[in-house]
């Protein structure tokens, strides 16, 4: 498969982070209270240029922290933010097992200070159509897996959040039906293609706890919810996995997720995305949804043959 590289961003077009920190001062009331808690907690990290940054500008920082869907605190997208002061993502740990040969135990606050972290500048896309730009930073997966030494038979990799009902209140007040905890699931392939990244930052700085703090999955040619946060549990299986969305609702939420804009979500159309941070004079900016999300130059092979209306 060719890889694409696409052209840094140059740094006149990404918009400097003090300009997004210094709007949180003009906010007032809990959503204030919420992001000076954020920056209270977050610690810079050392990071360097990764590949398959496009030529894009990144949405606000207050944006990307303050709109999020993260229903282990709650339904809204300001829930996460404003619930979620009482989690705690530090110390812990990250578990590489099932068919590997050399299962692995990795502490995060290590890998926090890894010399490899890169910065990717991803488009992201809810499945809501709706969709983000952001300056993620992490480590491959890819390069993890491969210290775990995954066993021929493994076809499948299985991802798994952490359930701590007394500190996620949407684990515990029943509404949202789901399942805990919220698991995930990629082929091997997908998982070892190189756009596939665990992110522990975002903006430079570690993830905040509404973002997925400490570690979670990120895959930009997917939609969202494919991106599992607070990962815990990684296993390499010989079988397809269960995956949360699908198990509540497989009409509308398949396996694959792949950004597809002519693949309707039974309840709305994919053909556009509301732009989250852009506004034109009528409104906000809607723009054309890109197959696998602009990224089909990495990805396209990984399907060649395949029957995306079947396999959404």
């Amino acid at each position: 498969m060719a890889l694409f590289q696409y052209p840094r961003p140059l740094p006149s077009e990404i918009t400097p982070k003090e300009m997004y920190l210094s709007r949180r001062a003009l906010i007032g009331g809990a959503a204030a209270l919420s992001t000076l808690a954020t920056a209270a907690n977050a610690a810079s990290l050392q990071t360097h240029p990764g590949p398959y940054s496009g030529n894009l500008t990144p949405t606000p920082h207050e944006d990307v922290t303050h709109y999020n869907n993260f229903y282990e605190f709650g339904m809204g997208k300001a829930d996460p933010a404003a619930r979620s002061q009482d989690f705690h993502p530090l110390p812990w740990t990250l578990e590489i097992t099932g068919l590997v040969r050399k299962p692995v135990r990795l502490d995060v606050e290590q890998l926090l200070r890894s010399a490899a972290m890169e910065e990717r500048i991803y488009r992201m896309r809810c499945v809501e159509a709706w969709s983000m730009v952001i300056p993620w930073d992490g480590l491959p997966l890819a390069s993890l897996l491969k210290d775990a030494d995954p066993d021929p038979r493994a076809t499948h990799v299985a991802f798994e959040s952490v359930l701590r009902p007394s500190e996620m209140p949407g684990q515990s007040d029943g509404l949202s039906g789901i399942q805990w905890p919220y698991v995930e699931g990629l082929r091997l392939d997908e998982a070892m293609n190189p756009l596939t990244l665990l992110a522990l930052g975002v903006y430079g700085e570690t993830l905040p706890n509404q973002n997925g703090a400490p570690i979670r999955l990120v895959v930009p040619w997917k939609y969202g919810f494919k991106g599992i946060k607070s990962l815990q549990r990684i296993r390499l299986l010989d079988h397809e996995p269960p995956t949360t969305w699908n198990r509540l609702a497989s009409d509308e939420y398949g396996f694959y997720a792949n950004v597809n804009p002519q693949v309707d979500h039974p309840r709305w159309s994919q053909a556009t995305e509301r732009v989250i941070g852009a506004h034109s004079l009528f409104g906000a900016t809607r723009q054309p949804t890109l197959m696998f999300n602009g990224y089909g130059e990495q990805v396209a092979d990984l399907y060649r043959g395949m029957d995306l209306r079947k396999n959404f």
